[in-house]
């Protein structure tokens, strides 16, 4: 990839962004539609950026208006997607409400130690009660096939359909703010009104997660659309980063998502 698009992300996105360049590339070669596994915010984000710096069609779908994980679908001028071209399929979570709950983290923890990676799952929804799944259609059986228990709670996935779908309960609040830095303690801190300290504490504690991944590094700066999941206090996603104070802060507007 240009060394001139690179240098406007970071260095650990490199590959992603190679990734997202032979698809574009294959779309053209080929001229027929290219769909991806998931991808998170900051990836649709990257995906995004680079498919207008090259003038190339793409359209996202995770099975709802709102949805975190979402496929791409890279596709030539002639081409005009639908719904099935995504190949998505939602399965419904049973198991005994009355006796049991379930949290996003047992269910997620379950789906992914039955060998498959992250990326062939979407969002998992709830509405307090209810939990679905949406994942990619060429695995639906697969995982059907491999979950009877979720933690120690007896549980099996069941195909249902999307007339069913459920809307989810948890609703993210936008707040500006202005910063001193883009540091992930930073972030924290302002997002969840903690101390530097104590979001340092967090974060080098293994409670902190960057895009679905652990991280250890209170000093990482974010981006747009970087999310971040923190252990008992919830997420905060970087909507955007914008011009700066007479004082030299960083105005940012945060989405955040109280647990």
């Amino acid at each position: 990839m240009d060394e001139n698009v690179l240098q406007h992300f970071r260095p650990d996105e490199a590959p992603l962004i190679d990734a997202i360049g032979g698809w574009i590339q294959q779309v053209q070669d080929e001229y027929r539609p290219v769909l991806t596994h998931f991808l998170n915010p900051r990836q649709v984000y990257i995906a995004t950026t680079l498919a207008r710096r090259a003038d190339q069609h793409v359209r996202f779908s995770g099975g709802h208006e709102h949805a975190e994980m979402q496929r791409a679908l890279f596709y030539p001028d002639y081409y005009e997607p639908t719904a099935k071209d995504f190949e998505l399929t939602v399965l419904k979570v049973d198991y005994p409400v009355k006796f049991a709950t379930l949290h996003h983290s047992q269910i997620l923890g379950t789906l992914l130690g039955s060998g498959i990676e992250r990326e062939i799952l979407g969002d998992i929804l709830t509405d307090g009660l209810n939990w679905q799944v949406i994942t990619e259609t060429s695995m639906a059986d697969y995982l059907v096939g491999q979950v009877d228990h979720i933690g120690r709670v007896k549980a099996r996935l069941q195909l249902d359909t999307w007339d069913d779908l459920l809307v989810p309960m948890n609703e993210w609040e936008t707040e500006g703010a202005t910063l001193s830095s883009l540091r992930l303690d930073n972030i924290v801190g302002t997002g969840f009104h903690l101390s530097r300290h104590r979001a340092k504490e967090l974060i080098e504690g293994g409670k902190v997660r960057l895009n679905w991944a652990e991280t250890l590094k209170p000093d990482f700066e974010l981006d747009v659309a970087d999310i971040v999941s923190v252990r008992g206090f919830g997420r905060i996603r970087l909507d955007e980063v914008g011009g700066r104070t007479k004082k030299e802060k960083i105005r940012v507007t945060l989405a955040v998502l109280q647990k």
